[in-house]
């Protein structure tokens, strides 16, 4: 196998191959590109995604809870839920313990397309992965998780759904 990661231009001695920000930006562009397309049925591709994932799970009891933990300005998660609305997958409800919030809840159109796009998107990722072992896959995805957790950044698995 031929090294193509060192380029004339660098100094003696750096190999992109060893920058782990050259292999995660590489992975990342990549797995942008898979799961993207996997994700084109919802409103906002990914974005849209993630936030059905989210009302999914149930643990942000409004609108705006739902942007601040996504990182999403408020007014944007407006315009992305009017269209998860617009296509069925979610309804606003009032919230029966506060009736100034307005509460978003997944239609079960919603459901589905979610449980469709989480096989996509777990394919996506074994394709992606598909040059390593499976033994190798687990311990990367096992480490890229504990270094990710260090962060403080709290785990969500998009196609983890609270049962209702």
């Amino acid at each position: 196998m031929t090294d193509t990661t060192t380029a004339p231009g660098l100094p003696t001695g750096i190999d992109l191959g060893d920058d782990l920000g050259w292999a995660l930006a590489v992975l990342l562009r990549t797995y942008r590109d898979r799961v993207g397309d996997a994700l084109g049925a919802f409103p906002h591709g990914p974005r849209g995604y993630e936030t059905m994932a989210e009302v999914l799970r149930g643990t942000q009891p409004s609108q705006l809870a739902l942007a601040n933990h996504l990182g999403i300005d408020r007014t944007v998660m407006t315009y992305l839920v009017d269209d998860l609305e617009r296509e069925g997958l979610v309804e606003r409800r009032p919230d029966p313990d506060d009736r100034r919030r307005r509460m978003v809840v997944a239609t079960e159109r919603g459901r589905d397309l979610v449980e469709v796009a989480c096989k996509a998107v777990v394919a996506a990722q074994d394709e992606l992965l598909g040059p390593l072992a499976s033994g190798e896959r687990s311990t990367l995805r096992h480490l890229l998780k504990k270094a990710a957790l260090a962060t403080g950044e709290e785990v969500a698995d998009p196609c983890e759904v609270s049962p209702e």
